[in-house]
């Protein structure tokens, strides 16, 4: 099984959510519990032409850029440098590492993003983990809900893993490139430094290094 040591490697700062053995959706299950913990003041001045629902429960760090028209509802984490492009909306707790971009009119829902990834623009990315490095180009769907709404199970060596989730999108390794308008199903295992093509249907579990082609 692909476990985060093997998906990802800088974690900072969000290694407490990364164990050893554990598989890799693990994290998500603890995102709630890190804001609990969190030490640090909130934001104190909300950035003109943004719309924060929860300022209490949102953390910013030095030098992020956040443009008008931005919509954040509910707990988020960002870590030095980040930048939210116009109109994109984080919602139900985002992690997200610096230097990492969301783009204009993306969204990000319960998900945790790392170092220096970038989410283009009209990106959906929910219930998921977005590696370092990792580009999502224009239009990429992380679908996190099976249209039956059954529990979302991953695949690994022909076999069906449970996870326990209802809504479970993507998890992706470090330094994957996913073309534009490609769309991921719930559960897929996305391994280090895949490149898929424009168009795609990504689903089940990519080895280290693949190349996807429509």
């Amino acid at each position: 099984m692909m476990m985060c040591e093997s998906l990802f490697t800088n974690l900072s700062p969000f290694a407490s959510l990364f164990e050893e053995q554990l598989p890799p959706w693990s994290p998500l299950m603890k995102i709630k519990n890190y804001f609990s913990q969190l030490e640090i003041a909130p934001i104190d001045k909300i950035p003109t032409g943004v719309s924060i629902n929860s300022p209490a429960q949102v953390w910013m760090g030095p030098n992020c850029v956040i443009e008008p028209g931005v919509v954040i509802d509910g707990a988020a984490f960002l870590e030095a440098g980040v930048t939210l492009k116009s109109c994109s909306y984080l919602r139900e707790g985002v992690l997200v590492a610096a230097g990492c971009t969301i783009g204009h009119g993306a969204e990000v829902k319960h998900s945790i993003v790392l170092n220096k990834a970038k989410i283009a623009h009209f990106c959906y990315v929910g219930d998921s983990i977005v590696g370092q490095n990792v580009q999502l180009a224009a239009g990429v769907k992380c679908a996190n809900l099976r249209l039956d709404e059954y529990e979302v199970c991953c695949q690994l060596n022909g076999k069906k893993i449970p996870t326990g989730r209802r809504k479970l999108g993507a998890i992706i390794g470090d330094g994957v490139k996913i073309g534009c308008n490609c769309v991921i199903s719930p559960g897929t295992l996305i391994g280090k430094n895949v490149i898929t093509h424009p168009l795609c249907h990504i689903k089940g579990t990519i080895a280290v290094g693949s190349i996807i082609k429509a």
